[in-house]
């Protein structure tokens, strides 16, 4: 690798049947945000969830999915932020990328220029290449490797579209950045959209939530992402803006990490740079 990193967390988070569910988080350092990729392990193959953001990071990510000697059936994004899309063109090229449309839409029209954008921040800690996803994905249900998945497509929460990858028989929905484990949220204008598909998983059947970011999670962090949602809408409503919000919802929060995460949405939820 390039450049060194702190190391990340990988883990077997569950074992049912066939099926085994990993998860790899890069690191909890100020200025990253422990983006959260996942493996599903069945029988005779692997299905991967998100590509991870640093080049480094993606590499790992893929040599710990070779590690377990099985084939990548496929690599599903779940939407269009960069910090999960980024790594796929760094160490998954050779690997099949589904995608909603509108993400595939995205990174085929705009993934160039966020390159462009990203490429004096992150130096050689930046993609190799963009890969655009070869396969659409539609909200239902599919079977891989004998085992029975549920797609759906999430709208206005913490971007305009996302993908949730469900495994039923494991009890384990993969939320993505519905969910942020441990770490400070990416806040949008959406709360009362995002607390009410969130309010759906607290009554859903199953039991793990793959997030965005951070560990695997429990109903009780569901829970707690509602209350940091109640907790910024009611500051926001109060006229605390920019650094005053951001200070407020680390003092409220001080067990939360990843704090560098206020400086990448504070320009847009306040100053109008975009939507998502």
């Amino acid at each position: 690798m390039s450049a060194r990193l702190p190391d990340p967390i990988t883990m077997v988070a569950r074992r049912t049947g066939n099926v085994r569910v990993h998860t790899f988080v890069s690191a909890f350092t100020d200025d990253n945000i422990a983006n959260a990729t996942h493996i599903i392990e069945s029988r005779n193959s692997l299905v991967l969830i998100d590509g991870q953001f640093l080049a480094p990071y993606a590499e790992k990510f893929r040599e710990y999915a070779d590690s377990l000697g099985k084939p990548i059936a496929r690599l599903y994004l779940s939407h269009r932020h960069p910090d999960h899309w980024f790594g796929v063109g760094t160490a998954f090229g050779d690997v099949p990328i589904h995608a909603l449309v509108e993400t595939r839409d995205f990174i085929r029209e705009h993934g160039e220029d966020s390159k462009n954008d990203h490429e004096k921040k992150l130096g050689d800690l930046g993609p190799r290449r963009i890969v655009v996803p070869q396969e659409i994905v539609e909200p239902g249900e599919e079977t891989v490797d004998g085992v029975g998945y549920v797609f759906d497509r999430v709208t206005d929460t913490e971007i305009d579209v996302a993908l949730t990858v469900a495994v039923p028989e494991a009890g384990v929905l993969a939320a993505q950045d519905l969910i942020y484990s441990g770490t400070h949220l990416y806040l949008t204008a959406h709360l009362e959209e995002w607390t009410r598909v969130l309010e759906t998983m607290l009554v859903s059947d199953y039991e793990l939530f793959l997030p965005g970011h951070g560990l695997p999670a429990d109903k009780n962090e569901v829970a707690r992402n509602i209350e940091y949602l109640a907790a910024a809408g009611q500051a926001i409503a109060g006229g605390l803006t920019g650094k005053s919000f951001k200070d407020f919802m680390i003092q409220r929060y001080p067990e939360r990490r990843c704090p560098g995460i206020f400086d990448i949405y504070l320009p847009r939820l306040f100053d109008g740079a975009g939507d998502y």
